[in-house]
């Protein structure tokens, strides 16, 4: 046996190497275009359905007329609904009344609201209740017709005059939080009890007011704003035709 057999034999057989298979990018490009056409067929059918629509419309001008008559009439009925709507709030705002006995019964919250609709009865439309947790002193604020701001606490005490009365403590508070932080050129307290004699002497002093159970009836019961049952209110801000 030759030299170079016994080589071969003592050697290992090597295998060729293994070839790695690339993924073609035929697939990827294949959906791509696939998406791409379906794209197109789509934007070509809703060009032809506009295209079509449009020629139909031109042929039927009649049928725009005819819309444009109808969303006319619509919206001519919508605006005048709303007016009406509008003006039986008016209405409604101008005959609103609170007997005591209702103002009594009410939760505390729902007393606030009370008041609150009163404000806007006498033409505060931006009136909005704002009592809660952490309301600082304010439990509803207004703007009168004249631009004044009203800030006001509401006390209200379910027994009327046989509850608690408002003291000079609650009256410290709306004077410590009413000018400072919510701005008022009007600031006070309205409840539908008692206000005891110090507390009246200390608003009077500080420039605030009280709307004790008495006012409360005259105010809750008639037509007139509140103001004109105030004293010393500041004079208007602005010049308004009620002024």
């Amino acid at each position: 046996m030759s030299p170079r057999a016994r080589r071969g034999r003592g050697a290992t057989t090597r295998r060729p190497p293994t070839r790695r298979r690339t993924r073609r990018p035929g697939r990827r490009r294949q959906r791509a275009d696939d998406r791409l056409i379906v794209l197109l067929v789509a934007a070509a059918l809703a060009i032809g359905v506009v295209v079509t629509v449009v020629n139909w419309l031109l042929a039927h001008w009649w049928v725009l007329v005819a819309l444009g008559v109808l969303t006319v009439l619509a919206s001519g009925c919508w605006l005048h609904h709303r007016r009406q709507r509008e003006r039986w709030q008016a209405v409604r705002a101008r005959g609103l009344r609170y007997a005591l006995s209702e103002l009594d019964a009410l939760h505390h919250t729902r007393f606030e609201e009370a008041v609150r609709e009163l404000m806007h009865r006498d033409g505060c439309r931006d009136a909005v209740r704002v009592g809660g947790g952490g309301d600082l002193g304010a439990d509803v604020t207004a703007t009168d017709p004249y631009g004044r701001r009203w800030v006001i606490q509401c006390k209200h005490r379910r027994n009327g005059l046989a509850g608690s009365a408002v003291g000079t403590p609650d009256l410290q508070v709306l004077n410590g939080t009413a000018r400072q932080v919510h701005g008022a050129d009007v600031a006070l307290i309205v409840t539908n009890g008692r206000v005891t004699a110090p507390a009246v002497t200390f608003a009077q002093q500080q420039r605030l007011h009280v709307v004790d159970r008495h006012t409360l009836a005259v105010w809750a019961t008639g037509s007139r704003p509140l103001w004109e049952l105030l004293r010393a209110v500041p004079p208007p801000r602005r010049a308004t035709g009620l002024s």
